[in-house]
């Protein structure tokens, strides 16, 4: 079993010491390290990802490296979107929970604390990604075994490799933005 930190949780829970990072489910095993550093994705690009999604008020969001949580932040702000950051990082955990915190989200955005590929993410109907394109294939038969069929996956700027071809890619500031589709199941 591995520690998680539950920050800002959609039932408006208070948090306590937002500028240490808060609540800690005990009991648990520490973290491996992030396996990339993290990078703030734009917030045209942000946009671009949640549109090209088709994000709207039923959707779960979850964000696989959520960083600052500026991702599914801006899903409930704009779209009423109800959104899940998973960081393995704490401090990007700290920070996410404080942001959720002051955008006023947490009623829809739960910031979670554990490895993205042993998390639990059968629940979203849009999954976001600013991964390498190594990670991406890696991460891709969880998304393929845990996702619903239809769920849209986003990525900004690197692909799942040549055998999954992306429905649609967008070109936003010179990044291309990928949306691919999980297929029907078969058998």
């Amino acid at each position: 079993m591995q520690r998680r930190r539950f920050l800002a949780g959609m039932s408006g829970l208070a948090l306590s010491g937002v500028a240490a990072g808060a609540a800690t489910v005990a009991g648990a095993a520490e973290l491996r390290g992030p396996d990339v550093i993290f990078v703030p994705t734009p917030n045209a690009i942000v946009a671009a990802m949640l549109r090209l999604a088709a994000v709207t008020k039923s959707d779960t969001v979850y964000d696989l490296g959520c960083g600052d949580g500026r991702i599914v932040i801006t899903a409930a702000q704009r779209y009423g979107a109800h959104g899940v950051g998973i960081d393995i990082d704490p401090d990007r955990i700290a920070e996410a929970a404080g942001n959720v915190h002051q955008a006023r989200v947490g009623d829809l955005v739960k910031i979670i604390n554990a490895d993205l590929f042993e998390a639990d993410i059968s629940e979203a109907t849009v999954v976001t990604l600013y991964l390498l394109t190594e990670l991406n294939r890696k991460v891709r038969p969880k998304l393929l075994r845990e996702l619903r069929p239809g769920t849209r996956v986003v990525s900004h700027a690197f692909s799942m490799g040549g055998d999954w071809e992306p429905e649609r890619r967008e070109n936003v500031e010179g990044t291309t933005v990928y949306l691919w589709r999980i297929p029907p199941r078969k058998g």
